[in-house]
């Protein structure tokens, strides 16, 4: 999409037709077609700039925008022809405008560049993909706050290196998702401010003579303000960087939440039941449900840290202003949108699908010791222990309890009073799971009534 090109609309400075290599090599219109409506909303706010500062007639800006709406009316319909040799959305648009109103179709071109043209188009198609993965966020954590909330007193293993650390409730195991897809949301908001504003005006690289009102093409475009610099304007492709930057964050959030329900829905775990929508049988073995769903988010995920490495190595190396390898910018961001848009979608779905197996879950909670934390700190609060004087009778304690092949709470007072003399009747109120993660009412602890404040929190903060 460079200023200098081989095409034949382009005029007297290339006496031959391009090479076919050349042809295939340097056309982008077979992905850039879906900029379509960007550039047609941007062609139709230049117009009626260029109108309103008197840089070309009221008529002829009305026939462009006639024009440009039956333009945009048979891409949409299905019934537009684009041609290869026309290299790009912008010449293909500018071509079909040309058949409808003539050759004044070429004012419109008028101080402005294919290199400002695609950077504002570019833009306003990544906006609306912010905008669209601020509302699929939005749903994912409607969704886990009404398993969180469903679930606020339901006892569940908690794990460090997938080992059964201490017991926690489900509602806190949800709402640990909620702070890390709740920053998503926060940085989908932060990159679209900082990318709302408008390269049109920009020109090739240098700006125009020509008395435009950038301001108006950026108001009418719904951009805060028009971009600074004009060498910046056409070469910034930071807004495409941070848009992967984003979903990369948020994929490998996705990727995380995909393993463990993998793994929960397993027949070793038991913990979650997935809903026929997000699973499949297998074609050999009748009694199998397999959470594909959950699988290919995390599988697609890598599509998606594969485009931001590929557009940072395409940009890492370019002088300003424009270059034809920014041509390379859109496949790997349109393809991540997608997958993104696709993740979201499915973990919303399995999200507000999926049940919790309650009895399966506190049965996990309640087996390896995870209620040794709870006695050590009891051993501390009541005995009057240093805690690593405490830690040690309690490593004690859990080695005499797997010599007997039972759990913590099975030992009698006498055995526990064996290890340490201090140890009194009272130890047994802190070795239930539902004790426990009641006794975690600390600021961000899994105790219920902390459960169910940050859930009321959050449903203020998502509406």
């Amino acid at each position: 999409m460079a200023e200098t090109t081989s095409n034949a609309m382009w005029g007297g400075r290339f006496a031959d037709a391009p090479d076919a290599i050349m042809e295939a090599i340097n056309a982008s219109i077979g992905f850039d077609k879906r900029l379509a409506p960007q550039d047609i909303a941007g062609s139709r706010a230049h117009a009626a700039m260029l109108a309103a500062t008197g840089i070309i007639e009221a008529s002829d800006a009305e026939a462009m925008r006639k024009g440009l709406l039956t333009v945009l009316s048979e891409i949409e319909g299905g019934t537009f022809e684009f041609s290869t040799a026309l290299e790009d959305i912008h010449m293909n648009v500018e071509a079909r405008l040309t058949e409808i109103m003539g050759p004044a179709a070429g004012r419109l071109h008028t101080a402005r560049s294919r290199n400002d043209q695609v950077a504002t188009d570019f833009r306003l198609w990544v906006r609306d993909q912010l905008d669209l993965a601020e509302g699929q966020l939005l749903a994912l954590l409607r969704a886990l706050l009404a398993q969180a909330e469903a679930g606020a007193e339901w006892v569940m293993p908690g794990f460090t290196h997938l080992q059964t650390a201490q017991p926690v409730t489900w509602g806190h195991h949800m709402m640990a998702y909620v702070e890390m897809f709740g920053r998503d949301l926060g940085r989908v908001r932060d990159a679209r401010a900082r990318m709302n504003e408008c390269p049109l005006g920009a020109a090739a690289l240098a700006g125009t003579s020509f008395p435009i009102d950038r301001e108006m093409t950026a108001e009418a475009l719904g951009f805060d303000r028009p971009a600074a610099n004009s060498l910046d304007a056409v070469s910034d492709r930071d807004f495409a960087l941070e848009y992967l930057s984003v979903a990369s964050i948020s994929a490998m959030h996705l990727s995380r939440f995909a393993e463990e329900l993998v793994i929960w829905s397993s027949a070793q775990f038991r913990f979650v039941t997935l809903s026929d929508r997000f699973s499949t049988g297998s074609s050999i073995m009748p009694q199998k449900k397999n959470p594909d769903a959950a699988e290919l988010i995390r599988a697609k995920i890598g599509r998606i840290f594969g485009a931001q490495v590929a557009l940072m190595t395409v940009m890492k190396g370019l002088p300003l202003a424009y270059s034809k390898d920014m041509q390379e910018d859109k496949e790997q961001v349109f393809d991540a949108a997608d997958n993104w848009a696709l993740a979201l979608a499915a973990m919303e779905g399995m999200v507000r699908d999926m049940s919790a197996n309650v009895d399966a879950l506190e049965a996990a909670a309640s087996s390896g010791f995870s209620t040794a934390t709870d006695l050590a700190d009891w051993l501390v609060r009541e005995a009057g222990m240093p805690f690593r004087e405490a830690h040690h009778v309690t490593g004690t304690l859990v080695a005499l309890a797997e010599t007997r092949g039972c759990d913590l709470p099975d030992l009698t007072l006498a055995d526990m009073q064996e290890v340490h003399g201090d140890i009194t009747e009272g130890v047994f109120d802190v070795l239930g799971v539902h004790n426990s993660v009641a006794s975690r009412t600390s600021l961000g602890g899994t105790a219920p009534v902390r459960v169910r404040e940050e859930v009321a929190r959050w449903k203020e903060i998502v509406g």
